[in-house]
């Protein structure tokens, strides 16, 4: 499984800004990241998974 940095998540999303990834994580379209050490990671499977449900 590979885990997305935020940097990671930004290109993935097609460089969208901070904030506009924050409102959708708050919104529940992005699933929340998950906590390692003191960094946040977002599962890639997952980020997938919630771009193609977004698509229908």
């Amino acid at each position: 499984m590979r885990y997305l940095n935020f940097h990671d998540l930004q290109s993935k999303l097609g460089n969208r800004s901070r904030s506009s990834i924050y409102r959708d994580l708050d919104c529940g379209r992005l699933p929340r990241p998950i906590k390692i050490g003191s960094r946040l990671y977002w599962p890639e499977a997952d980020i997938d998974a919630a771009i193609a449900a977004l698509a229908e």
